[in-house]
C-alpha cells in the first residue's frame, strides 16, 4: 500500500534523540528520577506542566508545555517518553523520563493536528500519532522517525473519522485504533460537526504496511457512542470506554471489548447504572495481570471496575473529577483528579490518598513508567 504525502522508510535506527530545549527550564528539584512511576499532563496555575510522580505520587520533575496536554505513551527499554497536546493542538514533547534532559518539541504539518494519543514500535525506533487531516475530514495515523528528532515520515489512513487512542497489540505489529467518529476542525474550536452522521469503529491496522486487517462498528442505533480509550491485554483483547453523544435519557452501555476476530461486545449494566456514569468514559486501563479493568467516569465522580474473566461490574471508587488511571503493583490502580488529588485505589479494599497536590490539577490521563 502507499502511503500517502511521504514515503515511508523502514531502516536501522538508533535512539539517540536530536534534542533541543523549551523556553522555560525543566526542574527536577534534586530528586531521584530513577524512581519515576507516572507521568501525567496538569495544569499549573494557568499554565500547563507534564509532571513525573514517584509511586507514592511525589513530583519528581516537572516540564513546562505550551499549552494543554492530554496522553502521554513511553517506551520503557530506552526511557523516551511523548507527551501529545490535546485536540487541536499541533505540537508533541519527547522526554526522558528518568534524567532531566532537555525535552523536545516537535509538530505535525501545518494542515494536520494530533488527536492527543500515540505509541511506540516495541523497538522504540518509530511512534505512531492518531491525527486529523481536517480539510478532508480524514482520520491518519502519522510516523515519526524517534532517531531523527521525531521527524515526521509518512502517514496511513486510520479507517475512520476522529481517531482517538491506539495501542499496539502483542504481535508487535497490529495497530489498533479507536475511532471517534466525530468530525472536528480547528476553524469551529471544539464544536462536534457530525453527531447526527457519526460512525464510530474500532480499526485493526497492518503497522508496517498501513493495510486494515479488520475494522469493527456497534449497531446503527450506537452510532452516537463515540469510541474512545483503549487498553490491551496479553491474548490481545481491546478493552474500550466510550463516550455517548446522544441524550442523557438514553445512555447505553460505555464499556467493551472485541479483538481482531471478534466482533465489538459492550459489558452489560443496569440501565440506571449507565445512565449516572452521565454517558461519558474518561480513561480505561487494566491491572498488571490483565484481571481488572478499571474505568473512570469523572462526571459521575467514579472509578468503575469489570472483571474481565467474567466481563462484569465487580466495585466502584468515589473521587470527585477522578479521570487518570494506571495500573499500580500487581492488582491495583493509581487514580488521580481534577482537586490534585493522587490514590491508590482497587476493588474490594478502600482507597489510599497518597498525596493531594493542591497547586495543580490532574489533566485527562496518567500513565505507568516504572519498570515492574
Amino acid at each position: 500500500m502507499e502511503i500517502d504525502r511521504r514515503r515511508f522508510l523502514l531502516g536501522s535506527l538508533a535512539m539517540t534523540l536530536g534534542l533541543s530545549t523549551l523556553k522555560r527550564p525543566v526542574r527536577a528539584g534534586g530528586r531521584d528520577l530513577s524512581r519515576a512511576a507516572f507521568a501525567s499532563a496538569v495544569r499549573v496555575g494557568s499554565g500547563f506542566a507534564l509532571l513525573i510522580l514517584d509511586e507514592a505520587g511525589k513530583m519528581l520533575r516537572e516540564i513546562p508545555l505550551e499549552a494543554r496536554g492530554h496522553d502521554t505513551t513511553v517506551h520503557l527499554e530506552s526511557g523516551i517518553g511523548v507527551m501529545f497536546a490535546r485536540r487541536p493542538g499541533d505540537f508533541a514533547v519527547a522526554f526522558e523520563f528518568s534524567r532531566p534532559s532537555p525535552p523536545k518539541v516537535f509538530r505535525t504539518p501545518a494542515d494536520r493536528h494530533f488527536y492527543g494519543h500515540g505509541v511506540f514500535s516495541n523497538n522504540g525506533q518509530l511512534l505512531y500519532a492518531t491525527e486529523n487531516d481536517f480539510d478532508n475530514a480524514r482520520g491518519l495515523i502519522g510516523i515519526y522517525n524517534v532517531k531523527n528528532g521525531f521527524s515526521r515520515i509518512g502517514e496511513f489512513p486510520s479507517g475512520g473519522v476522529g481517531p482517538h487512542d491506539l495501542h499496539l497489540l502483542p504481535d508487535g505489529k497490529t495497530l489498533v485504533v479507536a475511532n471517534g467518529g466525530i468530525e472536528t476542525h480547528p476553524d469551529a474550536g471544539r464544536a462536534k460537526l457530525n453527531v447526527t452522521e457519526m460512525q464510530p469503529s474500532l480499526a485493526f491496522i497492518n503497522r508496517e504496511d498501513g493495510q486494515i486487517i479488520a475494522r469493527h462498528e456497534l449497531g446503527r442505533e450506537l452510532h452516537k457512542l463515540s469510541i474512545r480509550h483503549l487498553d490491551v491485554d496479553p491474548s490481545g483483547r481491546v478493552w474500550f470506554g466510550g463516550q455517548w453523544e446522544g441524550a442523557l435519557d438514553h445512555v447505553p452501555d460505555l464499556v467493551g471489548s472485541a479483538s481482531l476476530d471478534r466482533p465489538l461486545k459492550l459489558l452489560e449494566m443496569t440501565p440506571d447504572f449507565s445512565a449516572r456514569l452521565k454517558g461519558y468514559v474518561g480513561s480505561v486501563a487494566l491491572d498488571r495481570s490483565g484481571a481488572r479493568l478499571a474505568v473512570s467516569a469523572p462526571r459521575a465522580g467514579c472509578i468503575v471496575y469489570f472483571d474481565t474473566a467474567a466481563e462484569r461490574f465487580v466495585g466502584k471508587s468515589l473521587i470527585v473529577d477522578g479521570c487518570g488511571v494506571a495500573p499500580r503493583g500487581r492488582d491495583g490502580f493509581a487514580v488521580s483528579s481534577g482537586g490534585g488529588e493522587f490514590r491508590a485505589a482497587s476493588p474490594g479494599r478502600e482507597d489510599v490518598g497518597l498525596a493531594i497536590h493542591q497547586e495543580l490539577a490532574f489533566d485527562n490521563h496518567m500513565i505507568s513508567v516504572a519498570r515492574y
